[in-house]
């Protein structure tokens, strides 16, 4: 299993305008049908540089699928993404291999 993570330093000027747009984006990736979930999280960290941070984790249906995305679909969002925002998201991309998930079962 593969996760492609998206994590996102966002200028606080365009804080409330970039959460709406991203909850509306995600579904426009999920829409590409190559991920079957996706999180979207915040970072805790005590920012002192006007920005806040977010963690989009897309999981991928494969790796090929991934690729997929990348060749068909990846470049198009990403000018949408910039368009809207400009230099005010910085964003980079990291991949992770799923190499085993536990979990606490409770009664």
């Amino acid at each position: 299993m593969i996760i492609y993570n998206v994590t996102s330093n966002i200028d606080v000027s365009i804080h409330d305008q970039w959460l709406v747009w991203i909850k509306e984006h995600i579904p426009q990736v999920l829409a590409t049908g190559h991920f079957t979930e996706a999180k979207l999280t915040k970072v805790l960290v005590d920012n002192q540089s006007g920005s806040v941070t977010y963690s989009v984790q897309y999981r991928a249906k494969s790796r090929e699928a991934l690729s997929n995305y990348y060749t068909n679909d990846a470049a198009k969002l990403r000018q949408d993404a910039f368009a809207q925002f400009g230099d005010k998201v910085l964003a980079f991309r990291t991949e992770l291999e799923v190499i085993d998930e536990y979990s606490v079962k409770f009664n």
